[in-house]
């Protein structure tokens, strides 16, 4: 009889034993392993769970009151984690490709998270990084980069030529 109460509590506490596991163990294990890989996908799945398990979380600390009222909310929330979680459906991807980056990459909604910096006064407003950020902004990483290739080939050719003027100062020093 007892083992019958036990089932019995489990069976309708379901949500409260699978919900860290489907949540938190899972995919903390899965984030270290992906860590420890040189693959990008899974590295961009688990970061991608993430982002995505902390908008969860936002949501249900706002609207408490009101998930009250819907008892299924649980079990709702456990099937969507399962689905975000697990690889056969690949859910985190997905919900991020279609709904949170599209919002993200608009133009519009991407200038209502804006935050201006704030002037630190040990920092020069010109200082390399505000500059290259600002160059990045206006042109490009491409430009960027084609700029910093420019910038090390001119260098080489620098050293190159004080190597060998250096080497002729030096044969000259030596000739009578």
């Amino acid at each position: 009889m007892g083992s019958g109460n036990a089932l019995t509590v489990v069976a309708k506490n379901f949500d409260v034993f699978a919900g860290p596991l489907v949540a938190l163990v899972y995919p903390l294990y899965a984030s270290i392993k992906a860590i420890e890989t040189k693959s990008r996908t899974d590295d961009q799945q688990w970061l991608t769970y993430w982002v995505l398990y902390s908008l969860i979380t936002l949501f249900e600390l706002t609207f408490a009151k009101v998930l009250e009222w819907f008892p299924i909310w649980p079990y709702v929330k456990l099937i969507a984690t399962c689905w975000l979680v697990l690889p056969q459906f690949n859910g985190a991807a997905y919900v991020y490709g279609n709904f949170v980056r599209p919002f993200y990459q608009n133009p519009q909604t991407a200038n209502i998270w804006y935050i201006p910096r704030k002037k630190n006064i040990f920092r020069k407003p010109d200082d390399v990084l505000s500059v290259a950020e600002k160059y990045i902004e206006e042109n490009g990483t491409e430009a960027f980069e084609k700029l910093i290739t420019k910038a090390n080939k001119m260098q080489a050719n620098r050293e190159s030529r004080a190597r060998r003027s250096n080497y002729m100062v030096f044969e000259d020093d030596y000739t009578y």
